[in-house]
């Protein structure tokens, strides 16, 4: 907002005192002799973006960090130092691209980078600070969560995805429900008729730029007509967020069911499998494979400590890890590991990513299940559960959730006119 000051300067003509009788006239002229500029602070990341010159880009194909640097005017060694110091906070080998990026420069001719933030997502960003003794760090932007609810039936021919986006719903959704019931319903077969209901949270910046999804509270479906309730719940004995049933039992299997948040199942566990490329003879896999582009996360299924982490001929890269004295897991032609020998993980850690190295047709993870010391197919054994909610922390978990099951009977399903879809249910 700009503000002028002027002063009023009158000029005043006074009559002559000669013979003559001309009068002067007067006139009256405002003159700004003084401007100043007062400009609102403008706030990004937590620094005042009118005391830099501003550069917005997104990473592009070819970029490397260094190279940006470089190019915006920061010295090498500043670079150097980042790189071995802060090499846990900020990999400059893992900028992707398409993640959007910030340079702040100084403002004097030089226009010497002095801020770089790279904005992970719309929320997680990190800062690489140039001024003085170099600094990274990770922050989050604010964030304000609302409530949200939702419900849908599966129509004849429809899947859960489907019922989700034509809502216009965050395809997360998807996900983050297939991950809670992961091991009571096998959402590639689903029922005409099936349905669920959700309570969960939306995340905003500032109130209004949408940033995804947040946790699902509270979750009912019905399969085969069968309910399945979902609660989330802290369990403070062990310091984690679970999901309970309605009777206080723990949904998650001490496995997870796959070692990808995103991924296609491509090929199971077949000890009888022919490929034409070796004349049709028998050539058993042992492994479950999961595809997924090159570079996606590969996730530990469960907690263990890594027994193997190294490359070795058709298996490539991988990592192997034993949970218990009964169950070992392997994670076959990574692009890289994260993890070392002897390293102990927790499950969902990241542990690698997709690669295709070793003898692979494409980018994917051969995930292999050991029980007893023999390979076994992990999509047919019966995991044990994980342990339910203690006795002494029932009485509150109850509590809890008994008006988030009074919200739930209260959402309506979806609209009667798409019923005549179904396919009726005896």
């Amino acid at each position: 907002m700009r503000f002028y000051w002027g002063i009023v300067l009158i000029s005043l003509g006074f009559l002559s005192c000669g013979d003559t009788t001309t009068e002067k006239t007067t006139t009256s002229t405002e003159i700004p002799t003084e401007t100043k500029e007062i400009i609102e602070p403008s706030i990004a990341y937590g620094f005042d973006l009118n005391e830099f010159k501003v550069f917005k880009d997104t990473i592009r194909a070819g970029d490397s960090f260094g190279e940006l640097m470089l190019d915006n005017k920061v010295e090498y060694p500043k670079i150097h130092e980042l790189t071995e110091r802060f090499k846990d906070t900020f990999d400059v080998r893992r900028i992707r691209v398409g993640k959007p990026y910030m340079i702040l420069k100084s403002r004097d001719t030089s226009e010497v980078a002095q801020v770089f933030i790279y904005q992970e997502d719309p929320i997680n960003y990190t800062v690489i600070d140039f001024r003085d003794t170099v600094t990274a760090y990770k922050k989050q932007r604010e964030v304000t969560y609302v409530q949200k609810e939702a419900s849908g039936v599966i129509p004849n021919g429809g899947s859960l995805s489907n019922v989700i986006v034509e809502q216009g719903l965050d395809y997360y959704l998807t996900y983050d429900l297939s991950q809670i019931y992961a091991w009571t319903i096998d959402f590639f077969k689903l029922n005409p008729g099936d349905k669920f209901k959700i309570i969960y949270q939306e995340k905003y910046i500032n109130d209004t730029i949408y940033a995804g999804v947040g946790p699902i509270e509270a979750a009912y479906f019905e399969h085969n007509g069968e309910p399945f309730y979902a609660f989330s719940y802290m369990n403070d004995s062990l310091d984690v967020q679970e999901y309970y049933d309605e009777s206080a039992n723990n949904l998650r299997r001490t496995f997870l069911r796959a070692p990808l948040k995103f991924g296609r199942l491509s090929s199971r566990y077949n000890l009888k499998r022919r490929i034409r490329y070796y004349g049709y003879k028998v050539r058993p896999h042992k492994g479950t494979d999961y595809a997924a582009p090159i570079g996606t996360p590969i996730l530990a299924t469960a907690d263990g400590v890594v027994t193997e982490s190294t490359r070795r001929g058709g298996n490539g890269k991988y990592v192997k890890i034993r949970h218990n004295g009964t169950y070992s897991t392997q994670y076959l032609h990574m692009k890289a590991q994260k993890v070392k020998k002897g390293e102990f993980v927790r499950q969902g850690d990241v542990i690698g990513w997709i690669g295709m190295t070793g003898n692979t047709g494409g980018p994917h993870v051969c995930y292999r299940f050991w029980k007893n010391g023999r390979q076994v197919d992990p999509l047919r054994e019966k995991l044990p559960a994980a342990e339910p909610l203690a006795e002494s922390l029932r009485p509150e978990y109850f509590g809890y959730i008994n008006p988030l099951k009074d919200q739930l009977e209260c959402i309506d399903y979806t609209p009667a006119e798409t019923m005549e879809d179904l396919v009726t249910l005896n």
